[in-house]
Order: C-alpha cells, then structure tokens, then sequence
C-alpha cells in the first residue's frame, strides 16, 4: 500500500494543537471550576492525530461521526474557535444553541468533512458513520453521481467503545459490504478508570482483529508526529482507493483525567509520569525545532484569551426556543389528494408492498434493506418482488443486528438518502432503542441544522391464531415517549397506503407500525386509494357517529370496538386515532364534549399506556363536559402469552368491550 505524500503544513498543526491545548488548560484551571463551564472533557495528549486526520479530509463528501473528546478534530475541520467556546459555555451561537454537552458536536461541511451529529451514548458513532460509507457507495453507483468517488467515512473514538454494541455492529457491517469507512481508534490504556485489558483482550483491538476478513488494520504512535502522520495518510489513502474499511488504532496518551473532575488516582505515579513524557506537544516542538514556539504560544493563549472574554458576552439561548426542531417545520399547505379507490379490495400487506414500489420508482433515494427483505421479501411479504424489480442495491438483506439496521440507516439520511429499514417484529427494535432514540432527537440536538428522515416499518401486535412475549409486542407508549418520532398505527389498508406515503415524503423520523393481526386478513382489505394519496399525520378517522359515547381506539382492537358497539347503534361514536404522534387531539375533544362520556381501548400495557395520555388530556381539557369517568380498556401489565386461550385472557374481547360501553351508557 502506498501511502499519499507526507503532511508539509506543520506550523498551522502546530497552531490548531496549542489551540486545543490552551483552551483546555484554562477551562481546567479556571472556567469549570467557576462554573462558566459546566461540564469539561480534556483532549490533552489527543491532539495531534486528530488534527492530521481532519487535515486530510478534504473531499466534499466525507463524513465523520466524533465522540466526546473529538474536539481538535473538530477544529481542524473548521469549527471556529468561537463556535468551540460557546459550545462550551452553552452559549446562543454554538452548533447546538446550547442544547447539548459542550463536546457534542456537529458541523454541515466546511473543509470538506461533514461532522455527523455526535451521540452521547459509548459506540452508538460507528453504526451511522458506516451508514455515510453505505451512501457514498449509492450516490457513486446507483445515483451515478461522479462528485461522490473517492469519498470516505470515519468513525472515531476511544479504546474504550470498542466494547460497545455498535462497534462490532459497524465492524461487521463495513467488512461484509467492503465500505470505504475509517474506524480511527484513540487509545490512551482507559475507559473512564477501567484499564484497556479489561475492555479488549489483551489490550490490544488491532492484534485481535488482524485476522477479520476484508479488514485492513494498521497500529501505531498517535502522539509521535512522523509515525503518526504516516499512519494515517496510509489508512485514508487505503480506504479512498476503494479497497475496503480500515482500522487505524493508535495509542496516545491521556494526560488529564476523563472530566475534569477526575484526579486518576487509578494510575501510578509511573503511569502519569510516562504519560507527561509522551506528550505530543513536547513531541511536536522537538520536531520542528525551527518555530517560534514562544511566540506562537503568546499569539494563541491571546487569541483564546480574547474568544473567552468576547463570548462570555454573548447572549444566552432563548428560553421560547427549546420546544423548537423537535420536528420540521410545516410545510406550505396544500389541499391533501383524495383517496381515488381503485380495483379490489387488497390486504394491508399488499397496500405496504404497492406503496413502496410507487415510491421508489418515483425518488431514487429510497432503498429498503432489513433481515430478510432481499430474496425471501420479507418474513410478513412486505418486499416480495422488490429486489427484483428495483435491484439488489435499493433492495437487500443486512446482517442480524438492529443496531447496524438503524444506525446505518440514520447515517444514509445523513447522506441525503432516504432509507426504509425493515425491523421483523416490534421487540426486536429493542436492541436498537439506543439509535432510534438518538434518530429522535438529531433535529433538536443540532438546532435544526441536520434531520434524518428514515422510516422504520416494524410489524407490531398479536397474530391472527397465536402470541408469544417475543413477536407479539405492541408497544407504542414506549417509543410514543420519546422524542421527535412520529408514529403511524394504521388499521386497514387504505390508510396504510396513505401513512406510509406520507411518511415516506416527510422530513421526519417515522415508525410505521403495522398490525400483525391485520396483514392479510378481510376485516382490514380496502381498494388501493391510489398513487398520489397522502393521508395526514394527526387525523383521527370517525367510525361511526353517536350521541352517547365516545370510544377512542387503534389498530386491530378498532375492529373489536365496531364488533362491540354494533348492540348500541347511533349511541356510540369511535374513533380510530390512525397515528400515536402526533395524535388528533382537536377531534377526540370535539367528540368527547358532545357526548361526555369517553371509553379508551387498546391491546398495549395498561399501565403507562398511551391510553393513559388521552385521558390525562381529556381531564385536563374537557373535565367539566363528563358525565361519567374515563375508562380504559387494555392488557393487564403482563406480556402475551404463547398459549391461545392464554392469549385471549389477556387481549381485551368483544364483550369486554360491550360490558365497558354498557357500564358508561348507563352510568
């Protein structure tokens, strides 16, 4: 392999390290402990790989995914040295406006790389860094778009997230699809105080992973300026050249504690001492013994005087803007097209599978991938015929690992792609709540700079003759919890249709659950309503119309409910909320205040329901028009049984819903 020429810029590496370094020192010596900075994670003896490495990239389309202690990366790939106090300070003006960790960073590209929204959770930067590398190879191959060759992806962190979930997810996605991904491991011998072998065998992740398959690893002194620039103009040459992923591992020292609070009492006085001597400030001035050290440490500790002093000044965030980003911004509103129904009634499965091909055959950034959706088209026939039709690079199986699933998903949105990843049953989401929720809140995170539109199709609810706790899980309360995910819960297949289109078109995170119970089953066929029919987020649907009762409802219990209330026809209203979030709190109100009387059903847990969130706003909101209190009809907290009469116990039937609308007519 040969490497690219040698770095020749030193004295601006030198100028970005002791700016690092300075601003370091005087948050640790003088703004944390007078809390103007309220929360301080060193890079001291980090500095110097860093900073080669975001010199080198350069091209328009790279994309690097950081962690806490990136910050000289960020640096040198462009952030301001007042973008980077103000951060820190949780000042107006930095990258998140003050609403994340000072080290969290992002940053649309300026020098070239793009800095993917940093996550706080160890690990959870690898899956979408590997999601970039996944676009990269999209836009070049599928798109044909000639600007994205040579392009590359990084993911960079500690020795430490090496243990992680995501690490080992994006390793193993990188290597089976050979993606032009860096993985540039920091390793400074701790995590927090736990030591490197405790975390990795034998301390050492390159030496375990010198045997994985289509992995190139490269191994050196991070703090040493010649061996340190030579490792990583080889690594990023490697990947540019399109050989496949590479990890770079490189040891360096850890000069300060893991916060500023931390006094690494866990290390011997040998250890600190070995680390003073290695670092790569002392290191760099030995290497260019011709620079004015004196003068250029005068300059910057000047300059990073006079970026505090100025910043300090600048206004805090407003207030009013917290709630802001959460989702994106309404567009322009335009009449929604009306369902134009058409042929016979089909499944709800059938409407999915319809709607994805229309879509993709319309947006050529729109790829479905997940376990199984390749050749099989899905264990429930979602993308049957799919990869056929539309190719085995918009239409493919992934390795059995939500996390990757996810994680690379956000990554290609990123990009500008619009994934739709496939999650075979709704507790299997589970193993990616780290990333989903991290998709959740990128808008707010970075103050509307970035958004990842992806939606997740997840198979939900019991099935038509059994259950089980693993694949009968409904579960919205859970996700309708977090923040800046819309959830769609369509009931029949012409609204699957119109959700899933929308949801497809939108600038938001989506999941789109779809009711297992009602796949393929009659109660739920409905004639296709059309290419171009987009049904509303927030739109609850009346069922039937009453004077009575209003009964509030979703997926496949809704049939139960029109199956209960036929006994009491004209008297009961019901609604079908069609989405959790956002939910249609205008027409349940409306309803409610007409009848004054409210019966909530679901097949979700009782307790902490998302049931339970519709009643707290009717109490709230329309108290004085009840007649007779809220009821809720659910499972009681305990998970589906794999037993059918089991099962039925647990599901709310048809005359537990008739008793329930009897009690409240009566009362």
């Amino acid at each position: 392999m040969t490497a690219s020429s040698p770095f020749s810029d030193w004295p601006s590496v030198a100028r970005l390290l002791l700016t690092s370094r300075l601003l370091d020192e005087l948050e640790e010596r003088e703004l944390a402990p007078a809390g103007r900075v309220p929360y301080q994670f060193s890079a001291k003896g980090h500095e110097l790989s860093q900073i080669l490495l975001a010199l080198r990239l350069t091209h328009p389309h790279d994309g690097a995914a950081v962690y806490y202690r990136s910050r000289p990366f960020l640096l040198a790939a462009g952030l301001s040295l007042h973008e980077a106090v103000a951060a820190a300070m949780a000042k107006a003006g930095s990258p998140s406006e003050g609403r994340d960790a000072g080290v969290m960073f992002n940053l649309p590209s300026r020098r070239g790389v793009t800095i993917l929204p940093t996550s706080g959770n160890v690990g959870a930067q690898y899956s979408p860094a590997a999601g970039w590398a996944q676009a990269i190879l999209y836009h070049r191959d599928v798109l044909r778009q000639a600007d994205w060759e040579g392009a590359i992806a990084v993911a960079h962190g500690g020795d430490g997230s090496t243990a992680a979930n995501g690490f080992w997810a994006a390793l193993n996605l990188a290597t089976t699809r050979r993606l032009p991904m860096l993985f540039f491991i920091e390793d400074n011998g701790f995590a927090i105080s736990v030591r490197s072998h405790l975390q990795t065998p034998g301390g050492s992740i390159s030496a375990n992973l010198r045997c994985f398959q289509n992995l190139y690893v490269l191994q050196g002194d991070g703090a040493d300026p010649l061996e340190a620039d030579r490792q990583i103009a080889e690594a990023v040459a490697y990947v540019r050249a399109g050989q496949g992923p590479c990890l770079l591992h490189l040891r360096v020292p850890r000069i300060s504690g893991h916060t500023f609070v931390d006094d690494q009492a866990y290390k011997t006085d040998q250890e600190r001492l070995r680390d003073q001597e290695r670092d790569p400030l002392l290191r760099l001035k030995t290497f260019l013994p011709d620079l004015d050290w004196s003068t250029l440490k005068r300059d910057v500790a000047a300059e990073v005087r006079a970026v505090v002093d100025e910043v300090a000044s600048w206004p805090d965030p407003d207030p009013a803007s917290t709630t802001h980003h959460v989702f994106a911004p309404r567009r322009a509103s335009e009449p929604d097209p009306l369902p134009q129904p058409e042929g016979p009634r089909i499944n709800l499965i059938d409407a999915v599978r319809r709607t994805l091909e229309v879509e993709m055959t319309r947006d050529p950034r729109l790829l479905v991938f997940g376990e199984d959706v390749g050749v099989k088209g899905g264990v429930h026939g979602a993308t049957a015929r799919l990869q056929k039709a539309f190719g085995e690079q918009r239409v493919f199986d992934t390795l059995l690992s939500e996390d990757a699933i996810v994680g690379s998903a956000v990554g290609m949105a990123l990009a500008g792609l619009r994934p739709v990843p496939e999650i075979q049953f709704r507790k299997y989401a589970d193993p990616a709540t780290e990333q989903i929720n991290d998709l959740g809140t990128l808008r707010w995170r970075t103050a509307g700079k970035f958004s990842a539109p992806v939606v997740i199709r997840i198979p939900v609810g019991f099935g038509k003759k059994i259950g089980d706790p693993w694949h009968s899980v409904s579960g919205e309360a859970f996700f309708a919890h977090a923040i800046g995910l819309c959830i769609a819960y369509p009931s029949n297949a012409a609204d699957a249709a119109g959700l899933l289109r929308t949801a497809l078109r939108s600038d938001d995170p989506t999941l789109f659950f779809e009711h297992r119970a009602l796949l393929d089953t009659a109660i739920a066929r409905r004639p296709y309503p059309g290419d171009d029919y987009c049904l509303p987020f927030g739109q609850a649907a009346f069922l039937t119309r009453g004077s009575d009762l209003t009964v509030i409802t979703w997926g496949a219990m809704t049939y139960r409910v029109l199956e209960a209330a036929q006994a009491f026809a004209g008297r009961v209203e019901i609604l079908d909320l069609r989405t959790i979030i956002p939910w249609d709190q205008e027409r349940v109100l409306q309803s409610v205040r007409k009848t004054g009387k409210c019966l909530i059903v679901h097949e979700d847990g009782l307790t902490c329901g998302f049931g339970a969130e519709i009643a707290a706003v009717i109490a709230e909101q329309a108290f004085t028009d009840l007649d007779a209190p809220i009821l809720r009809l659910a499972a009681p907290d305990v998970p589906i049984p794999y037993n059918l009469g089991l099962m039925n116990a647990v599901l709310p039937q048809v005359s537990d819903i008739q008793q329930k609308i009897r009690y409240l007519l009566d009362f």
